[in-house]
């Protein structure tokens, strides 16, 4: 075979040595070239620290960086320092001086391997240095450990120099198996990928110093054959076993690497689609010939081999490049292979439309592979101002990248499915990756849309134009954001940048996309809006403050359950004026009526609109509108259904800045929320009561929902509050509701289980007695008054005997229960200060005296009427005796007992409603208000048989 030309060697007609020397050289030829591209590129500290890594694994100086103790583990195979390394080092510490390892020291570390992108046409100033450290496999747990510490003290000292560095621990003898359980950290693809990292290691990686790669002396076509191959190598002694190191096979690839490896780019993709692009599309390649794909790295051992040593065209990226250009090519897919030639211009970072400092290997090599792809001057020079790049490039090339992340992601599902390698790991990571692209990507109502990721560093604005406009009728008007300073007459001229219905989600997209900073000037047409510069100013502050950029990154715990609210920010009355009137006339109402929901005499609502701006823990940015009356009831209900359906409470801020009674307002809704919240999601929930001007709203959570009950005015409330109900639930009425009336006070004192009675003196002899029964419904009564003992007294023997009725259905033990009843006086305060209750004391007697008994008895009647009969005493007056002037006769009968002619009232002191109700389960409320209209009907008898 010719050394100068292709070395095909067989084994089993035995290797040449020479041809064997001939290929280590042609390895280590290559490597050394792409050192030196590795050391052009680096500023002179960074090369510096790069020049001393191998010496510091080599020596265990205390005075070097690194140094942990006289035992952690050192000395590096065959390597042997030159001067300029040597110089490096006595700059650290002048104390050094180096000496070599005596005779039959193997040392710790096999080899040192820079991995990457060093020394290719991607390498760039932000480039890290990721470093394998290959040590002896015999090293124990507390070894390894003190080496890991090594690394870190190196990292730590790197970082002083403007270098980035992270260095991997591999054990070769477990990684050749594919085990990397304990070497290489998180941050890498994962250890399913052991194949395809090895590709990439074995095209990439640039050796510093130690072993040489075994697999750079097995051909290509061997490569099924490589244990044996290898194994004969040694055995016949064409090399020395402790020259090289052993990190295994590319013979196949399983079909789940793909999958790993795509989800893995995928996952980074999100982030910084341009760096994940050309490794998606690889994955891909190799996908589709599966199972007889010939991956890079095999490629680049063929043209070794052949003795194709064109340092440019070997280069990693480039052969990328080649294999995914023929793949599109054959599928006729331009426009991806034009992303993949942007993506790989963006990450060579050179600007051939400029003069720059960039190396002239690197530049001549990106010349000829621009007019390989017949790119123009403006072309490149739209690439070269990326940095510049503004909304219109952006969101052109990322619904490119989208497109093509999107792609990636169905093909490796279809892949994985297809060749049944979807087990239950990667199948978890599939739907964890499906829900971060949902995240990231996906449209729907209200969400805030991502343009940038990781396209453009910088999209901020240094001047905008925010301008209101209308196309016909009013509620046509939007919102228009432009570049620069634009007066009125020239908007028409130019295309704005976005544009929304409302203000609120247009400022929310500014912000989130980083249009807007606290550096941009923004000139204002609020057209017919209120929107003045104050407001503005205050709103972006406020989105600044509550969502700072950039996000919270997004974990795989969030993502592994359903999204939910985090953060809900309220921007109530955005651009509107509440008091126009006495905005204009520069006045201002004076009432003892602040509520902002009913504010002063006229009882106006000032909250007119709430914009709800939310991030989920998916860090999805949303904006929700509410307008009118009902906006402050609306989006409370909102908030109270997302909260409940979540089981979380998101983290709640209210603003305002409108123009009158902005913090007033602000303070409103917030404590609105928080009592609302309070009550409806306790547990269990009461309903809630508030006044919105002169009528009244009722919340109350059904099947998890908030239902509203709408009460127009009090007539209407007091119908509602004294309806029967299936069962207790407590009314806790808005700090705001009833203000100043009597029924507030009864209403906070309501308790399940206890009949409450009230009253209150009037003037005129008149009285009004409430009661609130055990199932908190509300009665009511005005009525003459002669004294406060013959306005309770019949009352509360009422009660009590239905009390007493309602015992025969219990059980004895039941039954000797008292059932609570309290009683209260509502007394007039001091003039300026509320009403107040004043608890009293029931009455130990006279409750069950044996006072003159008036019993009512009622039936069902066969047209499904109730037919009534009375008892006054022992007389018995039935419909059946008297028909239609039954309570005629028992009022001349009532009237006919009293000694005086006083005139008062009659009262039922009993109401039996047995035959009605067998279960005795009808409420108090039932009661009363049946015998409220038996009382009418007797007492207006009296009334006339007096006359």
């Amino acid at each position: 075979m010719a050394l100068s030309g292709e070395i095909q060697p067989q084994i089993a007609e035995g290797i040449d040595r020479k041809a064997l020397t001939t290929l280590r050289n042609r390895f280590t030829g290559i490597n050394r070239s792409r050192l030196q591209r590795v050391l052009q590129a680096l500023p002179a500290r960074q090369y510096n620290v790069l020049q001393v890594i191998p010496l510091l694994f080599d020596v265990n100086h205390p005075l070097l960086p690194g140094y942990v103790s006289r035992s952690t583990p050192h000395g590096l195979a065959s390597y042997v320092p030159d001067s300029n390394v040597l110089q490096v080092a006595q700059a650290l510490t002048r104390s050094f001086s180096y000496r070599r390892h005596p005779a039959g020291f193997t040392g710790d570390i096999q080899s040192l391997y820079l991995m990457g992108s060093g020394g290719t046409i991607a390498q760039s100033d932000q480039s890290d240095l990721d470093i394998w450290v290959c040590h002896a496999p015999h090293l124990a747990a507390g070894a390894i450990a003190e080496l890991a510490a090594k690394c870190q003290l190196i990292t730590d000292w790197a970082a002083t120099q403007s270098c980035e560095a992270h260095f991997h621990l591999v054990n070769p003898a477990t990684f050749s198996l594919g085990d990397r359980d304990n070497a290489l950290s998180v941050e890498d693809c994962g250890s399913t990928q052991h194949y395809l990292l090895l590709d990439e290691f074995y095209r990439t990686a640039i050796l510093l110093g130690g072993r040489y790669p075994l697999w750079w002396l097995v051909p290509d076509y061997e490569e099924k054959h490589y244990a044996d191959f290898t194994r004969q190598l040694i055995e016949k002694r064409f090399i020395r076993a402790q020259e090289s190191l052993d990190l295994g096979h590319m013979a196949r690839i399983p079909a789940g690497e793909y999958v790993g490896a795509g989800l893995w780019q995928l996952f980074k993709g999100i982030e910084s689609p341009y760096k994940s692009v050309l490794k998606l599309l690889l994955t891909e390649v190799y996908a589709s010939e599966h199972p007889e794909v010939r991956c890079l790295s095999l490629d680049f051992k063929h043209a070794v081999y052949a003795n194709h040593l064109d340092l440019d065209e070997l280069d990693p990226y480039v052969m990328l490049y080649r294999r995914i250009e023929r793949y599109l090519l054959k599928r006729q897919e331009t426009e991806r292979l034009e992303l993949v030639r942007r993506c790989l211009y963006i990450k060579a970072d050179v600007r051939l439309s400029r003069r720059t400092g960039t190396l002239g290997w690197k530049r001549s090599l990106m010349e000829k592979l621009v007019r390989e792809w017949h790119w123009d001057t403006r072309q490149l020079q739209q690439m070269d101002n990326r940095q510049v790049w503004r909304v219109g490039e952006v969101t052109r090339e990322r619904q490119q990248l989208v497109s093509e992340l999107t792609h990636s992601y169905r093909f490796l599902s279809q892949f994985g499915r297809s060749n049944g390698v979807i087990n239950q790991v990667n199948s978890r990571d599939l739907s964890l990756l499906g829900r971060r692209l949902y995240a990231a990507f996906e449209r729907k109502a209200g969400k805030i849309e991502v343009i940038n990721p990781g396209i453009a560093p910088d999209l901020s604005e240094p001047l905008l134009t925010l301008a209101q406009r209308t196309s016909g009728e009013p509620e046509q008007s939007s919102w228009h954001l432009y570049r620069g300073t634009l007066s009125q007459p020239e908007l028409t001229d130019h295309a704005p940048l976005k544009y929304t219905r409302h203000l609120v989600e247009l400022l929310a997209w500014a912000h989130r996309n980083g249009l807007v900073d606290a550096a941009t000037r923004i000139a204002v047409h609020p057209g017919d809006s209120a929107l003045s510069e104050f407001e503005l100013s205050n709103l972006l502050a406020s989105l600044r403050q509550h969502f700072p950029q950039p996000l919270p990154v997004l974990t795989e715990t969030a993502l592994s359950r359903p999204s939910q609210p985090c953060q809900a920010l309220l921007l109530v009355n955005v651009g509107l004026d509440p008091l126009p009137v006495t905005s204009q006339k520069n006045v201002h109402l004076i009432s003892s009526h602040t509520d902002a929901l009913g504010y002063s005499g006229l009882r106006d609502n000032l909250i007119l609109s709430i914009d709800q701006v939310t991030l989920n823990s998916w860090n999805e940015l949303q904006v929700g509108r509410f307008e009118g009356e009902q906006a402050c009831i609306q989006a409370l209900c909102d908030y109270l259904n997302k909260a409940h359906e979540h089981q979380h409470r998101p983290d709640l801020q209210v603003v305002c800045f409108c123009r009158n009674r902005s913090s007033a307002i602000a303070e409103r809704v917030e404590q609105l929320f928080q009592d609302a919240t309070r009550q409806l999601l306790a547990e269990p929930p009461s309903r809630f009561l508030l006044q919105v001007q002169n009528s009244f709203q009722v919340l109350e959570r059904k099947e998890g929902l908030i239902d509203i009950t709408r009460l127009p005015d009090r007539e209407r409330l007091m119908r509602y509050l004294g309806s029967g109900r299936t069962s207790y639930s407590a009314l806790a009425l808005d700090r705001f509701a009833l203000q100043g009336h009597d029924t507030a006070l009864m209403l906070q004192q309501a308790r399940g289980g206890e009949i409450q009675v009230f009253y209150r003196l009037l003037p005129d002899r008149q009285a009004e007695i409430s009661v609130l029964d055990e199932l908190g419904a509300l009665w009511r009564i005005r009525q003459a008054c002669r004294d406060e003992q013959t306005l309770l007294l019949p009352l509360l023997r009422f009660l009590h005997s239905i009390r007493l009725r309602r015992q025969i259905n219990q059980s004895l033990e039941l039954s000797l229960r008292e059932e609570p009843l309290s009683l209260y006086a509502i007394r007039p305060a001091a003039e300026g200060l509320p009403l107040r209750l004043e608890a009293q004391r029931v009455p130990g007697q006279g409750i069950e005296t044996d006072y003159y008994a008036v019993q009512a008895i009622a039936e069902p009647g066969d047209d499904q009427s109730l037919k009534v009969s009375i008892f006054c005493g022992q007389k018995e007056f039935s419909e059946l005796d008297h028909g239609a002037d039954l309570f005629s006769a028992a009022a001349r009968h009532i009237l006919n007992q009293r000694a005086g002619t006083e005139d008062y009232p009659c009262y039922i002191t009993d109401l039996d409603l047995s035959a009605v109700d067998p279960a005795g389960n009808m409420q108090t409320v039932h009661y009363l208000r049946y015998r409220q209209r038996l009382e009418d009907a007797l007492n207006a008898a009296m009334g006339i048989a007096r006359s």
